[in-house]
């Protein structure tokens, strides 16, 4: 046999292994083959590449209804502002505003509203003024009452025509509302006589003062003294007579006008 017979059969079985891997290597190969699944990690990569490559796509195409990002952040910025976000929403004023302008807006602004309310406080005024010399007050205090409309007795010649208010003689009487005096002086069984009247035409007559404090043609406001309680004329002790004659004509009783307008005797 020559020497060239071992060193064949050496090359064949090498060459044979070559061809056959082993057991370990075919476990080894199958085991990195079952290892190259894709991860989620992968998967995520993989999208936004993609993503990536779509908004190149959509960016340089040439539909007009199609916005690219840098031209979508400019809009969104004009309307909002870049700092609304630290704001808490509150949009800050333009930078490209007229200060001077502004300036000279807010102190016009300032000035009608103080007119304004002046204005106010001028017309609330006017109307207190109104109110208060519309308002009915009692004639008297520390009064009670002894007789009243319509009654009938020997003291008067006919009914009673009006309102007693007893009182301590020299006690203060006052105008229940605004008016004007039309007469004043001794009326027989009315004693010393007040009358006053009214915007709208009615006569108050306040009766058997024992000293009458205003003149004719005064002006009297609501609660302005104008005489004193006293027993003066067809009296059994000192008190205030009051009438009501609307426009001047026959009396009223004085009750339920007083309580018209919210005065209670």
């Amino acid at each position: 046999m020559s020497s060239s017979a071992p060193k064949r059969r050496l090359d064949v079985r090498q060459e044979t292994l070559k061809r056959t891997p082993g057991k370990r290597t075919a476990q080894r190969r199958k085991t990195r083959k079952r290892s190259f699944t894709p991860t989620p990690a992968m998967a995520g990569a993989f999208i936004l590449v993609l993503a990536a490559f779509g908004s190149t796509i959509i960016g340089s195409s040439g539909d007009g209804d199609s916005l690219a990002n840098d031209k979508y952040q400019t809009i969104s910025q004009s309307y909002v502002g870049a700092d609304d976000a630290a704001a808490n929403g509150k949009v800050d004023i333009s930078r490209s505003f007229d200060r001077a302008l502004t300036t000279k807006q807010i102190k016009i602004q300032t000035q009608q509203a103080l007119i304004a309310k002046a204005d106010l406080r001028a017309k609330t005024q006017n109307a207190a003024d109104t109110l208060l010399r519309n308002q009915w007050v009692l004639p008297v205090t520390g009064y009670h009452l002894t007789a009243r409309f319509g009654q009938r007795s020997g003291l008067w010649s006919t009914v009673h025509t009006g309102l007693d208010f007893a009182g301590p003689s020299g006690s203060t009487i006052v105008s229940v509302a605004a008016g004007v005096v039309k007469s004043t002086g001794y009326e027989g069984a009315y004693g010393n006589r007040t009358v006053i009247t009214l915007r709208d035409g009615t006569d108050i007559w306040y009766c058997h003062q024992s000293r009458i404090a205003v003149k004719v043609g005064q002006t009297v406001e609501p609660n302005q003294v104008i005489g004193y309680t006293g027993s003066t004329g067809n009296v059994t002790g000192p008190h205030l007579h009051l009438e009501v004659h609307p426009g001047g004509g026959v009396a009223v009783d004085p009750e339920p006008v007083l309580r018209q307008h919210s005065v209670n005797p």
